[in-house]
């Protein structure tokens, strides 16, 4: 009977990688390992929950609740998804790797308890949707937030000059802050953080601000 149990961890497993192996390949913060060990340890907890206490069945005064471990596997596994957010660029990140993280885990527990066609079918439809969502679909795209730097000849009316550019591309100023260069009093530095819009990319602005005649230099961080 063990040997049963231990085929749905190993299967629990299997199908964590599948899903780790797509976030891998988009370079997302938790991988294949992660992802085959969340689903590995939900598949474990929710066999010992529903199969560990049979020892102790019949004992006079005795009453538990099989459900408590695989409760405390979802809530617990919710705090190891947090660790995956973080903000850049104004931007939230991890999201996704998260919420990947804790239906993983609902995988691992479906196997464990010996529901094979409902983990296996979940696995699949994750890795469809991952795959089709991140298609060039324009209308699934969100903007995309990035800082510029632009170091610029100090003369009357070139700050307004950058602002109505960005405008014109209807790119959003988030923050505006600019300071004169310390090692050369005839310039200021300019620090922006925008908002693309979801169609247009960073790399497509860069060329068109460094052709303006006041601009020496601009760049991301």
């Amino acid at each position: 009977m063990q040997l049963d149990y231990l085929l749905r961890v190993i299967l629990a497993g299997i199908c964590g990688a599948l899903v780790g192996y797509e976030r891998k390949n988009r370079m997302k913060e938790a991988g294949i390992r992660t992802h085959f060990v969340v689903a590995l340890g939900a598949s474990l907890m929710m066999v010992i929950s529903k199969y560990g206490f049979q020892d102790q069945i019949g004992w006079d005064n005795l009453a538990f609740d099989p459900s408590r471990i695989a409760a405390q596997v979802v809530s617990g596994v919710g705090f190891l998804g947090a660790g995956m957010i973080f903000m850049q660029r104004q931007t939230i990140k991890g999201l996704t790797t998260a919420a990947g993280i804790w239906a993983t885990a609902g995988i691992g527990m479906a196997i464990g308890a010996g529901l094979y066609v409902l983990g296996g079918g979940v696995t699949i439809i994750i890795l469809l949707a991952q795959k089709l969502l991140h298609g060039r679909f324009h209308w699934l795209t969100t903007p995309k937030t990035e800082q510029l730097v632009i170091r610029m000849t100090n003369d009357t009316g070139t700050t307004q000059a950058i602002q109505q550019l960005l405008e014109d591309k209807k790119i959003a100023i988030l923050s505006f802050h600019a300071e004169g260069n310390g090692t050369n009093s005839d310039e200021i530095v300019l620090e922006m953080i925008v908002r693309f819009p979801s169609s247009y990319r960073a790399e497509q602005l860069l060329p068109i601000v460094q052709e303006a005649p006041f601009v020496k230099s601009i760049e991301l961080k």
